[in-house]
């Protein structure tokens, strides 16, 4: 039986540009770059924030107040606006175009070893697009079954906001699967075993989400999943496509089609509206969202198991 932990073939192109360095090494370059992207994104959204908190009667009010405290208030507030997230979405970008540059003129790697295959890119897109809808729906459909969510009706949706989140999440997806498994997965599996470099990519992964709203205790070690998840995913398709793609809609469709809170954020444009049952937080995952209870535990085991036992007619890897 093809093992799980075999070395793709990014991880072979990565190792002939430049051999892997010390695991702290490779955590600490990882930190930094992580910063420095944060840093850029913070950048690329100024005009953008200059602009929708001028345009913002509450914030206006405080300044004209000149009370410091209450024009934090106010700027929080503001920020907490889909406008704001929608941007800030769109300025994960930043971070796509900083991690290959690294990985390109530092590493000396080929964009194919971050996982950018041109072959069949398109099918392995849509193939993660549908992945992504059906695990998440999954979900769903486990905390529907069990009493710990329930539907309310429709939300207040806007066509043209839908299709502005849609953008924003393939481009957000998609830069955390760069960040996580194009780059940091690969670079750590230059020099370790890949079970090594699953795994740190995955707590990494992890530690990025630990400010968020609501986190848990089993919020953590979901995340974590998700992160052992994706790599299987990558490792076996040997591209981002459709990792990136099932990111993506697992974002949006929890958000902006359930209503559901995305790692702790609520989305006031939604297709339908959800409300989660109190005292089945362990299934529905409270004040995290559906990522933060069992029943996104159960989807993500399977989904990693399905990745791992797949393969095609010709006996080759999923994809």
């Amino acid at each position: 039986m093809e093992t799980l932990l075999r070395t793709p073939k990014a991880v072979l192109q990565a190792r002939e540009s430049k051999k892997g360095l010390n695991l702290v090494l490779e955590i600490l370059i990882f930190a930094a770059i992580f910063l420095v992207c944060t840093i850029g994104e913070t950048v690329f959204m100024l005009p953008a924030q200059i602009v929708l908190l001028a345009q913002n009667q509450l914030y206006l009010d405080a300044v004209g107040t000149g009370d410091v405290e209450l024009i934090s208030e106010a700027a929080v507030q503001a920020a907490s606006a889909d406008s704001f997230t929608i941007v800030s979405l769109f300025a994960t970008s930043v971070m796509i175009l900083l991690v290959i540059l690294f990985c390109r003129f530092i590493q000396k790697r080929k964009l194919s070893s971050l996982g950018f295959v041109k072959k069949g890119c398109g099918k392995e897109y849509v193939t993660g697009i549908l992945i992504g809808f059906g695990m998440f729906s999954a979900a769903v459909l486990l905390c529907i079954v069990t009493g710990s969510i329930r539907f309310t009706g429709s939300g207040t949706f806007a066509v043209s906001t839908f299709l502005l989140f849609t953008a924003g999440y393939m481009v957000q997806g998609m830069a955390e699967e760069v960040l996580c498994r194009g780059y940091f997965m690969v670079s750590v599996g230059r020099r370790y075993p890949m079970a090594a470099a699953v795994i740190a990519n995955a707590t990494a992964f992890a530690a990025l989400h630990l400010l968020n709203p609501g986190i848990a205790p089993l919020a953590i070690v979901n995340l974590i999943l998700f992160g052992i998840f994706a790599s299987v995913c990558f490792i076996k398709t040997e591209n981002i496509w459709m990792v990136g793609a099932i990111h993506s809609v697992w974002n949006l469709v929890q958000g902006n089609v359930y209503g559901i809170k995305v790692s702790g954020m609520q989305t006031q444009y939604t297709v339908l509206s959800a409300s989660v049952t109190e005292g089945r937080e362990l299934i529905n995952g409270g004040a995290f969202g559906l990522e933060g209870g069992l029943a996104v535990t159960m989807v993500l085991l399977a989904g990693t198991a399905a990745f791992y036992f797949y393969k095609r007619k010709d006996g080759e890897a999923f994809g």
